[in-house]
């Protein structure tokens, strides 16, 4: 992938801003990229969500750069649409997508030259339009490797992952919240921890997203507000507020189908193979509740398109891989969080020692 080092390089038909701040450089597992933005508040986020992976000095790396300003809509080539989504329209022209985030913003993707460019007045469009498009980008270069994401949260005791699969809004930033309050739990991941050909579990620690009336339980210095061009306001967590208590990987030990229940009390059953393999299709194989940005990978070649199977039998076999190796139960959930976290760690401690 070529490397773009001019902010302003010609083609992109968008006047770079003499106050693009200096560029940070990250590697997420091989893919590496850089920002940099006229506005702080963007920079920040990225840097607080991705700081695990930052790194001490650059390289090759996918330019991601922001500016905050009016988006000039006449660059864009006359052209139909060829992409649909609820947050934006995708034109395709000479190589490059220019993305239409609702008349609010305006995106421009060369993959040839690694070079995504968004301009914006609206600061959190320009902070989520960046996040997505490096998940999706991040998502697609670990499949190519053999490593990919599982929708759960995924912490660490003792060297063994205990993973809690559950639906978006289902609770794991919560359950996360309060395992984490037990100095022996370290993070993996509360969304999307990366399962490897061993069924080995790396570490992706990004954000925390908390559900509304669990604030409290997280200091405010380390909390901030996002609006989402989609789903609306959201409080997100810093990884500051866990830093030096990231795992960086974890052998398969624990695999818990979550279940969302009234009972004040939390129940652990052993799972039927048949149940977890069908939970690790969905959430793995599948990656439901995993975002994907079709935005930026749809493709339209036949080849391209056939070799989703092949990665659909890679991600199956990671996650059996892992399957062999761990315990599997189903998670009734207690009302309250703490007797679920309670119960999760009491069996963990059984299991692993």
């Amino acid at each position: 992938m070529g490397v773009s080092t001019d902010p302003a390089a010609a083609g992109h038909g968008i006047a770079a801003s003499s106050r693009l701040e200096p560029r940070p450089w990250f590697d997420v597992y091989g893919y590496r990229f850089t920002v940099t933005s006229t506005a702080d508040g963007p920079l920040k986020g990225l840097l607080q969500d991705f700081g695990f992976f930052r790194l001490g000095e650059g390289g090759p790396a996918v330019s991601i750069e922001l500016e905050e300003a009016e988006p000039d809509y006449s660059i864009v080539p006359p052209c139909d649409a060829s992409i649909y989504t609820p947050r934006n329209v995708v034109y395709r022209y000479g190589g490059r997508r220019y993305i239409d985030y609702g008349g609010r913003g305006l995106g421009i993707w060369d993959r040839v030259a690694g070079r995504f460019r968004v301009v914006s007045r609206d600061l959190n469009l320009l902070y989520e339009a960046a996040y997505l498009f490096l998940l999706s980008q991040i998502g697609a270069h670990l499949d190519r490797r053999g490593i990919h994401r599982l929708h759960a949260l995924g912490v660490e005791l003792d060297g063994r992952a205990i993973l809690v699969l559950l639906p978006a809004g289902g609770g794991k930033s919560t359950v996360c919240t309060a395992l984490m309050e037990r100095p022996e739990i370290r993070l993996l991941s509360d969304d999307s921890p990366l399962i490897d050909r061993r069924g080995r579990v790396l570490a992706f620690p990004l954000h925390l997203g908390l559900r509304r009336g669990q604030e409290h339980r997280v200091p405010a210095r380390y909390r901030r507000v996002v609006e989402r061009m989609e789903f609306g306001p959201k409080t997100l967590v810093s990884l500051d507020y866990y830093r030096g208590r990231v795992a960086a990987a974890a052998e398969p030990g624990l695999v818990l189908l979550g279940r969302r229940t009234t009972a004040p009390e939390c129940r652990l059953e052993r799972a039927r193979a048949g149940a977890a393999l069908r939970a690790m299709i969905a959430n793995c194989v599948v990656g439901m509740g995993l975002y994907h940005g079709l935005e930026f990978l749809l493709q339209s070649s036949a080849w391209e398109l056939a070799s989703k199977a092949g990665l659909g039998l890679s991600r199956l076999r990671n996650a059996v891989a892992l399957l062999q190796r761990a315990e599997t139960y189903v998670l009734h959930m207690a009302r309250e969080v703490e007797p679920t976290a309670a119960a999760i760690v009491e069996l963990a401690y059984e299991l692993f020692r």
